[in-house]
C-alpha cells in the first residue's frame, strides 16, 4: 500500500521499495530517414537476439533548416530559390542490459552517414 500527501492540488506518493535498472538510451541522427531506420532496426536485433527489453525507436522531431538565396546577385533582387536540410532523429531505450548487450552493441557496424550518441 503507497501512501499519498496532496499538496496544492499535486498527489504525491511514497513508494516503499523503489528498483533501479540500468538503463542505456541511443540516439541516432542522420540527414537520410531511410539511414536512420535501417540503423534503429538492426540496434533493436542485435539487443533483443541477446536478450534485453528495448523501448522503441521513437521518432523524435525532424529538425528543418530553410536557406534563402538570390539566384543572380545582380540583376532580380526578386527571383531566390529555397533550400531545405532535414535531420531525422530516433531514440531506443534498452533496459535489463548485461555485459553481453554491450559487447553487441561496440561489435554492431551500422553507416557512416549516422551520428550515434550513447548515455548509460
Amino acid at each position: 500500500m503507497t501512501n499519498c500527501h496532496a499538496k496544492k492540488g499535486v498527489v504525491y506518493k511514497r513508494i516503499n521499495r523503489l528498483v533501479m535498472t540500468q538503463r542505456i538510451r541511443i540516439k541516432l541522427k542522420s540527414y537520410d530517414h531511410s539511414l536512420v531506420d535501417r540503423s534503429a532496426e538492426k540496434i533493436v536485433k542485435t539487443v533483443r537476439s541477446v536478450g534485453a527489453v528495448v523501448s522503441g525507436p521513437i521518432p523524435l522531431p525532424t529538425e528543418k533548416k530553410i536557406f534563402t538565396v538570390i539566384r543572380s546577385p545582380h540583376v532580380n533582387k526578386s527571383s531566390r530559390e529555397q533550400f531545405q536540410l532535414c535531420t531525422y532523429r530516433r531514440l531506443l531505450d534498452i533496459y535489463s542490459s548485461t555485459q553481453k548487450t554491450i559487447d553487441s552493441l561496440m561489435k554492431l557496424e551500422l553507416p557512416s552517414g549516422v551520428d550515434v550518441e550513447i548515455k548509460v
